[in-house]
């Protein structure tokens, strides 16, 4: 499965020789489980076991969930409260379900800005990242067409805004919003689509992570050096790496035991901490909310989507050159899908012969601002477009697009990054010499 050399499994037994020749599936488990991994690895590989353990929680609790749900304008809120308040352990189920989403996005943002950080995007791993990038969209539409499902005054008007979008696309904008709408507006065959779409796409990405996990087997992982494990030998491979099972499986059992820790704490007693208090509403076409928000993990990209007005000068200039084709709201549903695209162009537009930002002392500035800015975005997203807000989420979602655009192609040609270490062997002693100096200063007593 790697192209990095190691042993390999040989069946022994009659009975494994047989499944072998067969099915190989002894041979792929096996290969997994012994991949050589870098030595190196920090605290932030810790994050792919979360996310399969999310996935894993979505799509079992998802299917207790669909036992009790009705998928229709005048049952689903009533179905959902049935859930809550009559099923054995439904409001348990239904709160892992929903803080689970959100475990899910925390995690897969920690995974995204670590890749961005160490350049784990680079040449081999190109086409791990643009899947990666796809799971993330498959995530992003999945999760709003659950917040729909419990049809309270949030997933309404989420759904109706968001929906809208695809109306300002000229020419076939208003057929296409029928078209996924089964309507002109928001109704019980836009709930069916999205009931039967959200328990769908969950097992789409399922398949997309297997192939992501064959993608970086294949090239092999990743690690905090940006430097790659020497293939020349299995000896010299065997100085950089160490077996994913026991080492690694342990320890990120281990990390996955203290997030989910923290977890349950909130399902157990703050479930509803990072809800919106209206979607315990019933759905009111009459009624519209005074301030309609999404869920958090959309903050920031929602907050692109409100940032182009008419006042902006570029989306004034792109108006006019494209003849009144593309106004501010065509526009800013162009800005929040390109904010996602500029991220999966990374790998392009980085123009570092370095990987890991660790060697790179300009990036690292411009990186940690890329991360205030992508916090400064999701505040913003939350408060209404209006004053002070307006500038603040203009001036955020610029910075957003020239970092990937002009700050990451610039930085390749004027940064002076520092050398990596020749081998990841010589990254791990650098590192195991500087903890042990650290722990023996702490231990000897002051003079």
């Amino acid at each position: 499965m790697s192209g990095i050399p190691h042993d390999h499994y040989e069946p022994k037994t009659g009975g494994e020789k047989w499944l072998h020749r067969r099915l190989p599936i002894v041979a792929l488990l096996y290969d997994t489980i012994m991949l050589p991994t870098p030595k190196n690895l920090n605290w932030m590989w810790i994050w792919g076991i979360v996310l399969i353990f999310c996935l894993a929680l979505q799509i079992v609790t998802g299917i207790v969930l669909v036992m009790h749900y009705t998928p229709h304008v005048d049952l689903a809120f009533a179905s959902v409260e049935h859930i809550m308040r009559n099923v054995n352990g439904g409001h348990m189920l239904r709160y892992l379900h929903q803080n689970g989403a959100m475990l899910f996005f925390f995690a897969v943002y920690m995974h995204i800005f670590r890749n961005l950080y160490y350049g784990t995007y680079k040449t081999p791993r190109e086409v791990t990242w643009i899947i990666g990038m796809l799971i993330y969209l498959l995530m992003m539409a999945t999760a709003f067409m659950g917040y729909v499902l419990p049809w309270g005054q949030m997933s309404f008007w989420g759904a109706t805004v968001i929906t809208g979008l695809f109306g300002a696309i000229p020419g076939i904008g208003e057929a296409l919003q029928t078209w996924l709408l089964g309507g002109p507006a928001v109704d019980n065959a836009t709930l069916n689509r999205f009931f039967s779409l959200h328990y769908l796409l969950p097992f789409v990405i399922a398949a997309l992570v297997v192939v992501h996990i064959w993608a970086f087997h294949t090239t092999g992982n990743s690690n905090p050096s940006g430097v790659e494990v020497r293939r020349t030998s299995k000896e010299e491979a065997q100085k950089d790496t160490v077996p994913f099972w026991p080492y690694y499986i342990l320890k990120d059992f281990a990390a996955l035991a203290m997030v989910l820790v923290v977890f349950f704490v909130l399902v157990g007693f703050m479930p509803n901490f990072l809800g919106h208090p209206d979607n315990y509403v019933e759905a009111n076409p009459l009624v519209t909310p005074a301030h309609i928000v999404p869920e958090w993990y959309f903050l920031p990209f929602y907050a692109i989507l409100r940032a182009f007005t008419n006042d902006v000068w570029i989306v004034q200039l792109v108006y006019f050159l494209s003849f009144g084709i593309i106004d501010a709201k065509f526009f800013g549903v162009l800005a929040m899908f390109g904010a996602i695209a500029v991220m999966a162009l990374a790998p392009w537009l980085d123009t570092s012969s370095v990987r890991s930002g660790t060697y790179r002392p300009m990036f690292k500035w411009w990186f940690w601002l890329l991360v205030i800015d992508f916090f400064v975005l999701a505040w913003v997203g939350a408060m209404p477009a209006e004053g002070i807000y307006t500038w603040i989420s203009l001036i955020a979602s610029t910075y957003w697009f020239a970092y990937f655009l002009v700050i990451l192609p610039l930085l390749g040609v004027i940064e002076k990054p520092l050398t990596p270490p020749a081998t990841i062997e010589d990254d791990f002693l650098a590192k195991n010499s500087k903890n042990k100096g650290a722990s023996a200063t702490r231990a000897t007593p002051a003079e």
